[in-house]
């Protein structure tokens, strides 16, 4: 009797798991069986780092170990999702895309609208920067090369914690521990609101300038490349302009990349194998990141 063949039989389980997948949920699916370049690994999974029972974190990994007594260079990364949706779970193929680039990849979750609002979110952040300092070391990083990278509203969390230095000072952390930051397609200038995720998520603050990376920026900063797609409808390339202006007028460094035709979500698609490419996000921020944390 002939067999039908494997791949027939497992259609529509594969097709009911995509139906359940959020859209980055898909895309970490789709990583993991798309073979080919570089290897990484997650070595830990769901650790805590704050008092909340939903702050926990990923740790992903290179497969190639470092030389013997060598530390590698850390990043959080911090995944989008208008602060109101977003698990780390779904974002694996950003861990895996930094990891297998030579990187310690930190890929904690957050607290959302509408169970917190503004700064709560960016304060969760600090705490996994602290959990970095203190334990990147058990996975081979270095607690002395923490670097930043976020996508949308994940970006504008990292450029808070970048450029206002009271959150990581308010959990015990030096900010000049940050030594530089890859933000892509972040809003960073963006009062008044427009828009309801923003008033949901930041409009509650009785001063809406210290809502907005931009007020923050300063001759000190850490070195940001920020890049946004010239397509993007969600978050306006104006954002980066805007900030990457300010931030050149102070002295700081910082490097803009305008991606022609592209859109928001295709800066975070192309961290994904199936897509990786199709922007060069990761390889600018790979770049970047490496040139900044020696």
């Amino acid at each position: 009797m002939t067999r039908r063949p494997r791949r027939k039989r497992a259609a529509p389980l594969l097709a009911v798991a995509i139906a359940a997948c959020s859209p980055a949920g898909l895309l970490t699916g789709l990583d993991r069986l798309t073979p080919g370049g570089e290897s990484s690994y997650r070595a830990a999974t769901a650790v805590p780092f704050g008092p909340d029972p939903r702050l926990k974190l990923d740790v992903w990994s290179p497969e190639r170990r470092p030389a013997k007594g060598a530390r590698l260079p850390v990043v959080i990364f911090f995944y989008g999702g208008g602060w109101v949706a977003g698990s780390r779970g779904d974002y694996g193929f950003a861990g895996a895309a930094f990891a297998s680039k030579g990187f310690v990849t930190i890929l904690p979750d957050y607290r959302l609208v509408p169970g917190v609002r503004f700064p709560t979110f960016v304060e969760d952040g600090a705490l996994a920067v602290k959990w970095a300092r203190d334990h990147a070391a058990d996975y081979g990083g270095d607690p002395r090369r923490i670097t930043l990278a976020g996508h949308s509203a994940g970006a504008y969390n990292a450029a808070m914690l970048a450029l206002d230095r009271h959150f990581l000072r308010d959990v015990g952390v030096d900010p000049t521990i940050i030594r530089a930051g890859a933000l892509l397609a972040g809003p960073y200038d963006f009062y008044p609101f427009t828009e309801q995720r923003g008033r949901d998520a930041l409009g509650a603050w009785p001063r809406p300038e210290e809502t907005q990376p931009i007020h923050f920026a300063r001759a000190d900063a850490p070195p940001l490349l920020l890049a946004a797609g010239t397509a993007d409808t969600i978050v306006q390339p104006r954002n980066s302009q805007a900030l990457a202006a300010r931030l050149r007028q102070l002295g700081a460094t910082v490097e803009l990349k305008l991606y022609p035709g592209k859109s928001h979500v295709d800066l975070a698609k192309s961290l994904s194998k199936p897509f990786r490419g199709t922007t060069p996000a990761l390889a600018d921020s790979v770049a970047f990141l490496s040139e900044h944390s020696r």
